[in-house]
């Protein structure tokens, strides 16, 4: 499942791109103007663009002095709080990102980016109560993003409402056919629930929706691996690894909402002398036997 977020979504939703340019002066003065509030919160809107500007070519050390000077010289402006916010998550400073995130949704309740990045923040703070209340009043506002249909699914995955997740997971399918991390998930789910024929089968989908899609494939290796047909399995697996080495790692699968199920198979996967030669290929350390 790859990491999702909202930053270019919700800097395309802020408008930022239209902020008109100042008027120039058609002579020089010989004296300092003042400048009013208006000026002032004109010039920090104008570097709240440039900070969405280099975040979109994640330029973020550049970013960020911008967007904090853009709330100081706009501080009653959504847009300059939630650029620094989606900043701030974009760098892992998830405390700081919910505090900016909450600052500009004081200033706008009708930006459905704002809520879906809020929700985002809190997932990642493992608040998934309080992620669900976010997503869902973003999906109030704008219904149709695949996106957040499918966050608020993973925020009911971890909260173990499996029926809700599922459900989340089919509507972010029925936007969007070709977004196969969502197949991924419900299979992900089935495994834990015990029914890995269907597992099997969600994760085959998410497959021919796209080849090139590494961890349908290890999923769908380590299942057949552990049903018995281990020459099989250790093909598709060997093949998902040289897509994307990162799926050898265990704890990166945890991130990614492998269940408990799965990732004792993995592990034992992990440790056939085949699997554990492509991963020292790849550079990537064998689980131990005190892995959780």
């Amino acid at each position: 499942m790859p990491n999702r977020n909202f930053l270019i979504p919700l800097f395309v939703t802020l408008g930022l791109w239209t902020v008109p340019a100042p008027m120039q002066g058609q002579a020089l003065l010989p004296y300092t103007l003042e400048l009013d509030a208006t000026q002032l919160e004109q010039q920090g809107l104008m570097l709240a663009e440039e900070a969405a500007q280099l975040a979109r070519f994640q330029q973020y050390e550049l970013a960020l002095p911008r967007a904090k000077l853009a709330t100081q010289l706009a501080p009653q402006t959504s847009q300059a709080w939630a650029i620094l916010g989606s900043l701030y998550l974009q760098t892992d400073e998830v405390d700081r990102a919910i505090s900016a995130l909450e600052r500009a949704q004081e200033f706008d309740r009708e930006n459905p980016s704002i809520f879906f990045a809020l929700g985002s923040a809190h997932f990642q703070k493992q608040r998934y109560g309080r992620a669900v209340e976010q997503i869902e009043a973003g999906l109030k506002l704008q219904p149709d993003v695949p996106g957040a249909l499918f966050d608020l699914g993973n925020a009911y995955y971890m909260l173990e409402k499996f029926s809700d997740a599922i459900a989340q997971y089919e509507q972010a399918l029925a936007k969007d056919q070709t977004f196969w991390p969502a197949v991924n998930n419900i299979g992900l789910i089935e495994y834990e629930r015990g029914d890995i024929e269907t597992a099997i089968a969600k994760w085959q989908t998410a497959i021919d929706i796209d080849p090139e899609a590494a961890e349908p494939q290890l999923a769908v290796a380590v299942a057949w691996w552990a049903r018995g047909q281990q020459e099989r399995g250790l093909r598709i697996g060997e093949a998902a690894l040289r897509l994307d080495p990162r799926y050898g790692d265990l704890e990166f699968l945890k991130e990614n909402l492998w269940g408990d199920r799965l990732i004792a198979d993995t592990k034992k996967f992990f440790q056939t002398p085949r699997i554990q030669a492509m991963l020292a290929q790849s550079g990537v350390s064998a689980p131990n036997s005190n892995f959780p």
